[in-house]
């Protein structure tokens, strides 16, 4: 794209159009040029005690609304084979409460910055900065993005020919490799598993953009300890 080529228009979920789901430990959500809210994070993002506190704050939602609290463990600690059996015995209304409260907890919990946060580094930063923007006009359209100490949050249109799943692995893979090589280690380094939600409508796209920018403030970041890039207007 050269600085002549216009922005390209970032559209919300078509219910009309085809759409891919998928679901290992997440369900994934995918439809070709809708924009998806991305979250990954770093493999020790969230360590046992602080799922546990997780765990507990839903099974107390789910006690409060004379729920079986079955579902809490399944959503926290791991998932288990009855998780869609528990979900189906929610109301819709339920289940939107439900999926509201245990997204909030999760990304506070990132926000409070557990492990080691080596992306508060800007030289490791930048490694995730450069990568997300490797295949930006081309293979997607990314809105916006933000490096933050243990995650990254991401707003991303996917182009025909390209998926989620194969383009967030890839961030993924090669980030972690040149992370590793930069600090001598050779673990795992990222959570395998991303979290994304395809964007629903004007409104909500409204919304994430504004969450993206306003994560630096809530997690009470000075400069230089994260990164953040949107598309120029």
């Amino acid at each position: 794209m050269t600085d002549m080529d216009p922005s390209p228009v970032i559209h919300s979920f078509d219910p009309q159009a085809e759409v891919k789901i998928t679901e290992r430990n997440l369900p994934h959500w995918f439809q070709v040029g809708a924009a998806i809210f991305i979250t990954f994070r770093t493999a020790d993002s969230l360590p046992k005690d602080v799922l546990v506190r997780w765990q507990r704050e839903l099974e107390h939602w789910f006690k409060a609304n004379g729920l079986s609290i079955e579902l809490a463990e399944s959503t926290a600690i791991q998932k288990s084979i009855r998780h869609e059996e528990l979900l189906d015995t929610l109301s819709l209304t339920q289940r939107r409460e439900y999926k509201k409260l245990s997204d909030r907890v999760f990304h506070r919990s990132l926000d409070e910055c557990h492990g080691k946060c080596l992306l508060k580094r800007p030289n490791l930063g930048a490694i995730v900065g450069i990568a997300l923007l490797y295949y930006n006009d081309d293979k997607y359209d990314l809105d916006r993005f933000v490096v933050m100490p243990n995650h990254v949050h991401a707003i991303a249109q996917f182009r025909a020919g390209s998926t989620l799943d194969i383009v967030s692995q890839s961030w993924m893979r090669y980030t972690a490799r040149q992370i590793n090589a930069e600090t001598g280690d050779s673990g795992v380094f990222w959570q395998p598993e991303p979290f994304d939600h395809i964007i629903r409508s004007p409104e909500q796209f409204e919304y994430l953009q504004q969450y993206v920018f306003d994560n630096l403030e809530k997690a009470s970041l000075r400069e230089g300890e994260f990164l953040y890039w949107e598309r120029p207007v």
